[in-house]
């Protein structure tokens, strides 16, 4: 078995998927918050959002620190941080930074992709986006690399006048002064998780590209500059924040709902980032709608990797994919998205097989007590978009479309 399946991608392709799968990630909360507002109003969505950052955010931020060997206690360590987070994928989330000392900094955003989701919406939402929710889940953020951190605002939304650019701004400052936040509940569910220790492989040493970013902080990733094995670990690493992501955000929802409908609205969550996840890995890498491309999206699919992490088989055969979702993996213990995957609620991967085609369909061929395969064909009939995908589709990340800024500046000196 490999030990990935990003292994035999191109560098090239991996420098386009790895963003991709950061915007993915961000978007699970366009799926998840909708249907928690149906369930428990703006402001126990707003509650659950903080909760299930809070939790995540300082375990997958020390994993990626660990993995691209930029550990340590400054504020440089925090920025170099929220450029690999999927709460801040780049151009979507447009993050400038300025360093001044190892304590002191300062970030803005120039275009926020966030903002432009929820403005529409009224002030309130915004308020709950941009004071409840982000004071309490940046300073967690900045609590993985230095407790003593604090982020507070300079000014931020909402925007007065209409068109303030940026649309906010914040100070990063370290001192033995501040006390750190208190634990957030349930962060221990998260931290002692499987997916939260997950072994992968290290980075290997490259003759082409950055196989690390223990170098000055830029102003830009620029993903074609890493290596191809630096590559397939942030790809690997981006989806096991989704995990937690979806692993924190769950432990949350089941703080307020019964087990039945908990898992109803985990199931929706699930479906609405699923099908639009294999929408934009089938377009930015160019591929077809076709089995072929079918098999190549779903061993790609966030949903499903890390292959250690979930153990789901993916084959190609004559004309049809079958997928194996067996029962006893490290996804299933943590009760992350593959084990929402099962013989008899088909919705998300449903949602999944038909962002690459709607005329695709999953049949459960084979069940017992070790798991499940599916057998997934292309039929004649075109099945209508689940609503679950058109709702998360409501946010501009959707389309949005990652450019060539040029070569990044260093924004610190070593």
């Amino acid at each position: 078995m490999p030990t990935s399946r990003y292994q035999g991608l191109s560098r090239a392709d991996l420098a386009i998927l790895v963003p991709e799968l950061l915007l993915c990630g961000h978007l699970i909360d366009r799926s998840g918050m909708a249907h928690s507002i149906g369930a428990f109003g703006r402001e126990g969505m707003a509650q659950i959002a903080i909760e299930e950052w809070q939790t995540a955010s300082p375990v997958y931020t020390r994993r990626m620190q660990r993995a691209l060997k930029f550990t340590g206690d400054s504020v440089e360590t925090i920025f170099k941080g929220l450029q690999l987070d999927i709460g801040a994928p780049p151009q979507f989330m447009d993050f400038r930074y300025r360093v001044d000392d190892h304590d002191h900094g300062e970030f803005w955003l120039d275009h926020c992709g966030a903002l432009a989701d929820v403005e529409p919406m009224g002030e309130e939402f915004v308020v709950s986006m941009c004071h409840d929710i982000e004071d309490p889940t940046f300073d967690a953020t900045a609590l993985a690399t230095n407790p003593h951190a604090q982020v507070r605002p300079i000014h931020r939304p909402p925007r007065r006048p209409a068109d303030r650019r940026p649309v906010c701004a914040w100070t990063v400052i370290i001192s033995d002064s501040h006390v750190p936040p208190p634990i957030p509940p349930n962060s221990e569910l998260v931290a002692e998780s499987v997916a939260a220790g997950v072994e992968l492989p290290a980075v290997a040493p490259a003759s082409e590209g950055m196989s690390d970013y223990s170098g000055p902080l830029l102003s830009d990733l620029r993903f074609p500059d890493f290596s191809q094995s630096a590559l397939v670990r942030m790809a690997e690493e981006v989806c096991l924040q989704q995990h937690l992501l979806t692993l924190g955000f769950m432990i949350a929802v089941r703080s307020r709902a019964d087990a039945d409908a908990a898992a109803e609205i985990g199931r929706k969550q699930f479906t609405g980032i699923a099908g639009l996840a294999s929408e934009r890995i089938r377009n930015s890498l160019r591929l077809g709608d076709d089995v072929a491309a079918l098999v190549q999206v779903l061993r790609l699919h966030p949903a499903l990797n890390p292959l250690s992490y979930t153990g789901i088989e993916i084959t190609e055969t004559p004309g049809a994919v079958q997928l194996h979702v067996p029962n006893d993996t490290g996804a299933h213990r943590d009760g992350t998205w593959p084990a929402m995957l099962t013989p008899d609620r088909p919705g998300p991967l449903e949602a999944m097989v038909r962002g690459v085609n709607p005329r695709f369909t999953p049949r459960v061929i084979c069940a017992s007590a070790d798991g499940f395969t599916v057998e997934i064909t292309l039929g004649d009939k075109t099945f209508r978009e689940a609503s679950e995908v058109a709702i998360t589709r409501f946010s501009t990340g959707a389309d949005f479309a990652f450019t060539d800024r040029g070569i990044p500046l260093p924004l610190t000196v070593v």
